[in-house]
């Protein structure tokens, strides 16, 4: 056993070596956040390994009444939950309750405890007689907390604006026992209430209906009542400052919060709204189910948007500036979380291992109505992106979509459950026909209204109204891991005139993965008219022969875009030629144009520049700039350059990214002219981003100057930022610094975040760098979780051995999640990794790590051991206490 004296020496040693590490850490490098371990970090959620299932349900919750008075000040919350249940299938006499460090005031039952403990996370309760079958009990608990999750408080006090002050609420997964007890996992469902007391002229916004609005004494007390149930993830309330906007769809009112400061903007992110809602009454055949639907921007959330019964809470980086025109829009998060109301509120998930029954529905219902607003191409291209993008790159990831395997929930909110989903369901659509589809969906929601469900009851529904099968499809598709690759090969055999095509399977095949069965079809298209064929892909590798009247000039593999897969089909570029400029076929025309890329010859070029300038679809002349960029020659350059002419700024933006890929001249020309002349300041920033490779004097004489151009959001500022980190021009640290201090809110958080990290190095090397260490310190309490990272990511790239302390204080704090993992990376990295540390001082660091992991493990044996001692000392007789006993 190691000693006391031992911990002393070895400290001393460490303490002698400082001069060494100081040089070492001068010069360290923080490699940045481990994504994976972040996940796994995530804060709430089951942690125990092993298979995660919901648990059981020992009483029904009817109702959970929350009556809370929030401090702005002090960033606290005091109150009362009443919560009214009943025993389900017997009688009840323990019962534990979620609750995460709640200062318990009293507990006040109809029926009479015997006595309660309270932990760090729960409650306890313990009745004098086990509570009967069907019988109701209410319980009140009278509580006060300052919450770390769950309710979060934006304050000046915090550097936002006065007249932004607000609070809002965050249940999902486990975050609502951090404000009010309760049963908090999704097979749980009651009514619920949300009182709360304000000062007068704020807002309350919360589920369900307004009972209640009084004020008095300068006090505003708001009693909302939502009536059907709900999980508890699901409880929001929004209070502070506000400015509405109001609409209504038949006679379902709708409401849109958001902070004063960012009110101008606030209709642009409300456009869809009711259109999204009389779309989705239609398409689903379920009326919207809920009494109003409310949506408030919140500050600095940590993710885009929650689909809260009634209330959905959105970033407040969702409202954007008229300016940038259609590069960026609300529709899709408006969207998403709108069809939350019915797939997500409406029917639940019974637990973690079935999300994708909540978020690849939003996900799949968000194309849907992509499609009726703008055609289908659109939803197309959307689930192309999802697939190319998300989901296909990571086939060999060896967990289905539902999965049990996980060590904590959030690590279920991943392409699986989203994009995959999504996928799943537009391939149940795409085999069924959309009108059994409709109909079995429909079935789901009624049949399984306001319960949870599991993706059996899914399964039960399509396959009742449809008489199909779907096990198959499910095992494969759902439970199975993985997705199709396809090498698909065409030949024409001229004397018997039949299109031979070879599908082989390509996949690696194991335990989680095996081969699919796919139904899809051919289409050979002939002097501009198409034959399909049916097929269906089962084996390793199949030839399929179809006998046709001539040879085609297009052969399509899977042309309604149906089929989730990689598919490797090369063509000639003679059949390119014809498809990329195939009428009524815009996947073809994309995946043609993305195979050009691949053929540097003139030709391609020139059929890519045609396409470019006028297909007429967008995402078409995306693929071809693409394309163009990829042959790099200077015929792809000069088509690029000339094509810059594009009235939807979306292949705008594109053709100016693509061109800054290059390095010449020619090309610092043209971007210097779109950073002068452009009016949407996002083609500036990405304009700007390409400048910083060119070292020229003007250049980062355009790049300074547009650090002060002034714009929504500041992204041109910030663009000019990450530029001038890119150049590394150390001169301008003083002008970055003092922008950043000045200017924190009208940064996006990510904007902000990537800033600091540009600060950092540029800093690296100065010879005082307190001014920066001290900021980023600073910035390591900031209440959006992206700016913390990036402040950590920054002290690491700083490189500043007065930085670890800070750092290390910050990492052993308990709650922290993915951020806290991030400031033990950089501790270590700036600890160990360095170069001019002798190896002996860096083990006796490590030694010392180790030694206060097992002092800290000693120190809770023996608290333990004396808490029993205590408790053997004391009388058998001793008298029950109901007051609230809190961990020792």
């Amino acid at each position: 056993m190691r000693t006391r004296s031992t911990l002393a020496m070895l400290a001393l040693l460490i303490f002698s070596a400082s001069g060494a590490s100081a040089i070492e850490e001068h010069i360290c490098r923080f490699c940045g956040r481990d994504h994976a371990a972040e996940a796994a970090a995530a804060a709430a959620g089951n942690t125990a390994s092993g298979r995660k299932y919901a648990p059981d349900r020992l009483v029904d919750v009817l109702n959970i009444k929350i009556d809370v008075v929030p401090n702005f000040d002090k960033r606290t919350v005091s109150g009362t939950t009443t919560l009214t249940f009943a025993p389900i299938s017997k009688p009840v006499e323990e019962l534990t309750l979620d609750a995460e460090k709640l200062d318990i005031e009293k507990i006040e039952s109809s029926a009479p405890l015997a006595d309660y403990v309270v932990t760090d996370h729960h409650v306890v309760l313990l009745f004098d007689e086990p509570l009967k079958v069907g019988e109701k009990t209410e319980v009140a608990i009278t509580y006060s907390a300052e919450p770390k999750k769950g309710l979060y408080f934006r304050t000046p006090e915090l550097g936002y604006p006065e007249e932004d002050t607000h609070i809002w609420t965050q249940g999902q997964t486990h975050e609502a026992p951090h404000w009010f007890p309760c049963f908090d996992y999704p097979n749980e469902r009651s009514t619920t209430e949300v009182i709360c007391t304000v000062p007068e002229g704020m807002v309350v916004v919360s589920n369900g209906k307004i009972a209640s609005d009084e004020t008095t004494g300068g006090q505003r007390r708001v009693h909302w009542v939502q009536d059907k149930p709900h999980a508890s993830y699901l409880v929001c309330l929004v209070a502070g400052k506000f400015e509405k906007l109001e609409d209504q769809h038949k006679g379902v009112k709708l409401g849109f919060y958001t902070q004063p400061t960012l009110a101008e903007h606030a209709p642009n992110a409300f456009l869809d709204t009711r259109t999204i809602m009389a779309f989705f009454e239609e398409e689903i055949g379920v009326p919207f189910p809920w009494d109003k639907y409310d949506q408030a921007t919140i500050r600095d959330f940590n993710s885009g948007g929650m689909e809260n019964t009634t209330i959905t809470t959105l970033y407040h980086g969702t409202i954007w500036a008229k300016e940038t025109e259609n590069i960026y829009s609300s529709r899709n998060l408006d969207a998403h979380e709108m069809a939350h109301q019915w797939f997500g509120d409406y029917v639940t998930c019974e637990d973690w291992g079935h999300l994708w029954l909540n978020e690849g529905f939003a996900t799949y219902y968000t194309h849907l109505y992509n499609e009726h607003k703008l055609g289908r191409d659109e939803m197309l291209y959307g689930l192309y992106k999802d697939a190319t993008g998300r989901v296909l790159p990571a086939t060999d990831d060896p967990r289905p979509i539902v999965y049990r395997g996980y060590a904590n929930a959030w690590e279920q909110f991943d392409f699986r459950a989203y994009p995959k989903g999504s996928w799943v369901l537009h391939m149940l659509r795409s085999q069924l026909g959309t009108d059994l589809y409709r109909a079995g969906i429909k079935q789901y929601l009624e049949t399984n209204a306001q319960t949870a469900v599991v993706t059996s009851d899914l399964i039960a529904s399509l396959e009742g109204v449809s008489g199909r099968e779907l096990d198959r499809f499910f095992d494969q598709w759902v439970f199975g891991a993985g997705t199709p690759k396809l090498k698909v090969t065409y030949k024409w055999l001229p004397k018997e005139k039949l299109a031979r095509v070879t599908v082989e399977q390509t996949h690696k095949e194991d335990d989680n993965t095996g081969l699919f069965e796919i139904p899809t079809k051919l289409r050979f298209v002939i002097d501009g008219h198409a034959v399909d064929h049916d097929i269906l892909i089962k084996e390793k590798k199949q030839d399929f022969y179809v006998p046709l009247a001539a040879q085609p000039q297009v052969v399509r593999f899977d042309p309604e875009y149906s089929v989730l897969a990689e598919v490797d089909f090369k063509k000639p570029q003679n059949m390119l030629a014809k498809q990329i400029v195939l009428e009524g076929d815009m996947m073809g025309r994309l995946f043609a144009a993305k195979s050009l890329g691949k053929d540097n010859s003139q030709k391609s070029v020139g059929l890519l520049k045609t396409a470019l300038n006028s297909d007429e679809f967008y995402g078409v002349r995306i693929t071809a700039a693409k394309s163009l960029q990829d042959i790099g020659t200077d015929e792809a350059y000069e088509a690029l350059a000339s094509s810059l002419d594009q009235s939807d700024a979306r292949v705008r933006n594109e053709v100016v990214e693509q061109l800054g890929k290059f390095y010449r001249p020619e090309a610092l020309t043209v971007l210097k002219g779109v950073v002068a002349d452009e009016a949407n300041p996002a083609i500036v920033a990405t304009a700007l981003k390409s400048l910083s490779k060119y070292p020229a004097d003007d250049v980062r004489s355009l790049i300074v100057e547009s650090m002060d151009r002034e714009c929504f959001n500041n992204r041109i500022a910030a663009a000019a930022i990450e530029a001038l980190g890119q150049t590394g021009d150390s001169q301008l640290r003083g002008k970055v610094l003092n922008t950043l201090k000045a200017d924190r809110h009208d940064f996006t958080d990510r904007d902000y975040a990537s800033a600091l990290e540009v600060l950092a190095k540029l800093w690296k090397d100065a010879d005082d760098k307190e001014p920066v260490r001290v900021m980023l310190v600073e910035c390591l309490q900031d209440p959006a979780r992206k700016v913390r990272v990036g402040a950590i990511e920054g002290l690491g790239a700083l490189g500043d051995p007065q930085a670890i302390p800070a750092l290390q204080t910050f990492a052993e704090r308990e709650g922290r999640g993915r951020d806290q993992n991030a400031a033990k990376d950089a501790v270590k990295k700036l600890t160990d990794d360095a170069p001019f540390v002798p190896r002996e001082v860096r083990e006796l660091r490590k030694m010392v790590n180790e030694l206060k992991k097992e002092q800290a493990s000693l120190q809770k044996e023996l608290a333990t051991l004396k808490a029993k001692t205590e408790a053997n000392k004391e009388t058998p007789t001793a008298k029950v206490s109901t007051k609230a006993q809190g961990d020792q």
